[in-house]
């Protein structure tokens, strides 16, 4: 499933936000500077491997 952002898309699926809520501050606070481009949890779990691999 498809969100318009990243909010919609924390506040539909609870286990995306689970996954959110373990990530390093970091990482949450790059991922909402691009919160327009993550719109699926498919999505969120790429862009968070690639900050922690440090590819972000």
């Amino acid at each position: 499933m498809r969100y318009p952002d990243l909010d919609a898309l924390l506040q539909s699926e609870p286990e995306a936000k689970r996954y959110f809520n373990t990530l390093p501050d970091y990482a949450r606070e790059q991922i909402r500077t691009r919160s327009d481009g993550v719109n699926s949890f498919a999505s969120l779990k790429d862009y968070a491997q690639n900050l922690l691999r440090g590819d972000g």
